[in-house]
């Protein structure tokens, strides 16, 4: 029983499971109602669908062998709608399927052989850094904008502006690394400390991911992407964002 005069409870989030084996997805459904979310399940992308048209969703839990889509499809089409947080979760282990669930947009990949634990901090970990209260480990409050180049990084609103002022998107986590650059200008950063910024997927091959959405944030930002003049590659390092920086 909660006391009179308790702070005010935390909003219940909202999970959304895509999973057509029906064993795995009540035994995770079952994980994660214990440890207080509400949880939806599909078994298939209609299913989905209709649950994201009726709903609002905080978080998708997605397999990528589903009965009438590809799992690689329903991220592509779920980045272009929104940014809603991904975490893929699969049984295929494979370097090519990871890379390119991340390159679409996924925030994260899981192996179905993970302990639940590990998915449950990773979608804490997710989660918080999506309700924009922390980038790259700097609370969202403390920020307000940055300006580089003439473009312009919204912490409040999460968005980023061209020079003409129109809102150009990105994915949570071309958002996340792009402030993590801009946070520490003209400093090299590794792929591990990149990493955090985005997600705290501690797989080594997971660290391909970085060069992934820079290479996206350049084809976005950059004048020519394959000559850019803002982030900059430190070779055998990492990267670097040259740009001059100003916090507003």
């Amino acid at each position: 029983m909660r006391c009179v005069g308790q702070a005010k409870e935390r909003k219940i989030q909202h999970i959304l499971i895509v999973e057509d084996e029906e064993l795995v997805l009540l035994l995770l459904a079952a994980f994660l109602r214990n440890e207080d979310y509400h949880v939806s399940s599909a078994g298939n992308a209609a299913e989905m669908y209709a649950t994201l048209n009726a709903e609002a969703v905080d978080l998708v839990v997605l397999d990528l062998g589903l009965p009438d889509e590809d799992g690689l499809v329903l991220v592509r089409q779920l980045r272009a709608r929104s940014d809603i947080p991904i975490i893929i979760l699969t049984s295929r282990t494979d370097q090519e399927s990871r890379l390119a669930a991340l390159e679409l947009g996924a925030d994260d990949y899981l192996v179905k052989n993970c302990e639940p634990q590990e998915l449950l901090l990773r979608i804490q970990n997710l989660l918080r850094r999506s309700s924009g209260l922390e980038v790259d480990g700097v609370i969202q409050g403390e920020l307000n904008r940055i300006e580089f180049d003439e473009w312009t990084l919204d912490f409040n609103a999460r968005s980023l502006l061209d020079p003409d002022g129109s809102e150009v998107a990105l994915s949570r986590g071309e958002f996340n690394l792009l402030a993590a650059l801009t946070h520490a200008p003209n400093r090299a950063l590794n792929r591990g400390q990149l990493l955090d910024a985005v997600t705290h997927n501690a797989d080594t091959p997971s660290e391909r991911m970085i060069d992934v959405i820079v290479a996206r944030l350049r084809q976005k930002i950059e004048v020519d992407s394959r000559n850019p003049r803002l982030i900059t590659t430190m070779v055998g390092v990492g990267y670097k964002f040259v740009a001059k920086v100003t916090r507003t």
